[in-house]
């Protein structure tokens, strides 16, 4: 992830209003951080509809989409390109579904868009556990054979 995309996304979350630690949170940490603000800000939207405030509504469905595209930006290009592809058309359709759901007062489909972040959140979860796993491993085996 190049440091010009990583900067655009983070912008994107800090006008949603990030929590602090931002600036010491690892790279994999800054996208989870970005993957839970979308689920936060359709989770909002969705109650924001319920009660029919259309204002308010479009203003979350907006930040959710202005952080899939800084999702969309941060994507690697140089590691596993058709995974880098698929991850891009899933952010791109993920967002125009939300405009969707924005026009039509849809909140079937403020469902589908945040089951699908959370399991791609799900598995960039993962990635962390077994990098963590690995590295527990390492530091297992080095202490054993000092």
């Amino acid at each position: 992830m190049n440091m010009a995309a990583m900067q655009s996304a983070l912008n994107q979350y800090k006008q949603v209003g990030v929590q602090s630690g931002i600036e010491s949170a690892s790279p994999h940490r800054l996208i989870q951080m970005l993957m839970e603000g979308v689920l936060e800000k359709v989770s909002s939207a969705k109650g924001y509809m319920s009660r029919g405030e259309i204002g308010k509504k479009g203003e979350y469905l907006g930040w959710a989409i202005s952080i899939l595209d800084g999702l969309r930006v941060s994507l690697d290009k140089s590691i596993d390109a058709e995974l880098v592809h698929n991850l891009d058309a899933l952010y791109e359709y993920m967002s125009r579904r939300l405009l969707e759901a924005n026009m039509n007062n849809d909140q079937d489909v403020l469902d589908e868009v945040m089951g699908l972040m959370r399991e791609i959140k799900a598995g960039w979860d993962g990635i962390a556990e077994e990098a963590a796993h690995i590295e527990e491993a390492k530091l297992k085996a080095a202490h054993q054979g000092g």
